[in-house]
């Protein structure tokens, strides 16, 4: 699989750890580019003065603890409205496939990807929400047998984007 068919999009998600773990992640598992949305926080905030989203003043360097240098070596861009780059993503027929737990979706270990290819995953709490899902051409989810209802963002993006490879 060519570098530049995978690609990963970040939406609302808050934790500067998980971001900086799913860069780290992401660069293991040679992903061409990662799309930050909404509130998410993004490397170097401080340089890249975003003010439309949500950002602590420390979120950069947490980010950059867990990411260990990834943040400077996987491309990334920041879009604020994740519906619009899900458009733009689809009109260059690149499929969409979201991470979350929906009664339309599918066992991540029974989906079978075509590249190109754009992961989304959402927010801790509330995952991503229907308008979202609506963009997405598949929805695929990782089975939960235990008391949780779902696995950190970070760990499940990992996850997904292995089997993704596979």
């Amino acid at each position: 699989m060519a570098k530049q068919s995978l690609y990963l999009i970040l939406n609302n998600i808050r934790s500067a750890h998980n971001v900086g773990s799913i860069f780290r992640t992401a660069d293991g598992a040679g992903i061409a580019k990662i799309y930050l949305c909404g509130i998410t926080p993004t490397p170097n905030t401080e340089v890249n003065d975003n003010p439309s989203s949500f950002h602590s003043s420390g979120s950069s360097s947490k980010l950059s603890k867990t990411a260990l240098g990834a943040e400077k070596s996987v491309p990334w861009e920041y879009h604020k409205q994740a519906w619009r780059l899900l458009e733009k993503l689809a009109s260059e027929k690149i499929q969409i496939v979201a991470l979350e737990q929906s009664p339309a979706s599918v066992d991540y270990r029974k989906f079978k990807p075509q590249f190109p290819l754009a992961l989304i995953v959402g927010n801790e709490i509330r995952g991503l929400n229907k308008k979202i899902l609506s963009y997405a051409d598949r929805i695929i989810e990782i089975p939960m047998r235990g008391k949780k209802e779902s696995l950190n963002v970070s760990v499940a993006t990992g996850i997904a984007l292995y089997q993704i490879l596979k």
